[in-house]
């Protein structure tokens, strides 16, 4: 990863397009263009280059999924692009259709709602851009809360670090949050991939996508 992670923001909001560019730049990230349609956005990210895409999902010119279309599309033409997105509304649906994007690595959806804790927003943004992936806590809630639950046999304690895992948090960082030690987070993610039949991974990213991957085939 880049000492500076260059960045193009896409958002039709003039006023939390202009607080996510104070945001970023306060949080040493260089933002090459700031723009406010999905057109813009893919001609800024064909002429900058960037590390890293924000964006939100609806934007101009339908205000429906324009964002979200626009940034699979780069992934399509450049795999090793970071994209996080933004939303007002849990879609898990939407999530599925970035996480099948490219490599399904460095990749992001969170609620807006998230901006609020700026440390946290910038950390999860920085770990995209080294290539993790990270999918907002309340979607995988969303996904926990189907009729058809493929993921009746966890545990509470099993379900809280699962959605963990699938912020992207290593074992170490998930341990630190829920005040146990590291080992027994081990046997956590060790019994939640056993129970849904996917092998063992030390990998946080590989894991984060297995963990996904089964969610979504359940649905």
């Amino acid at each position: 990863m880049p000492s500076v992670i260059r960045v193009v923001l896409a958002e039709d909001e003039v006023l939390l397009r202009e607080g996510l560019v104070g945001l970023l730049t306060r949080f040493g990230f260089a933002v090459d263009a700031a723009v406010g349609s999905a057109p813009d956005l893919l001609d800024a990210v064909r002429t900058h280059r960037p590390d890293l895409l924000v964006t939100d999902i609806r934007m101009p010119p339908q205000h429906r999924d324009d964002g979200l279309r626009a940034a699979v599309a780069l992934r399509a033409e450049r795999p090793d692009l970071a994209v996080v997105v933004l939303s007002q509304h849990v879609q898990s649906g939407y999530a599925a259709a970035l996480l099948d994007s490219g490599d399904g690595n460095r990749v992001g959806y969170l609620l807006k709602d998230r901006v609020a804790d700026v440390e946290e927003f910038a950390a999860t943004l920085r770990r995209v851009a080294a290539g993790g992936t990270a999918v907002d806590p309340d979607v995988v809630r969303h996904l926990l809360r189907r009729p058809r639950d493929p993921l009746g046999a966890l545990s509470p304690r099993e379900r809280e670090v699962l959605g963990l895992v699938a912020e992207g948090h290593s074992n170490s960082a998930i341990a630190a949050r829920l005040h146990i030690t590291e080992a027994a987070i081990g046997k956590h993610v060790g019994n939640i991939l056993a129970k849904l039949g996917l092998p063992p991974d030390e990998d946080t990213n590989r894991r984060v996508l297995a963990v996904l991957a089964h969610l979504r085939a359940a649905g």
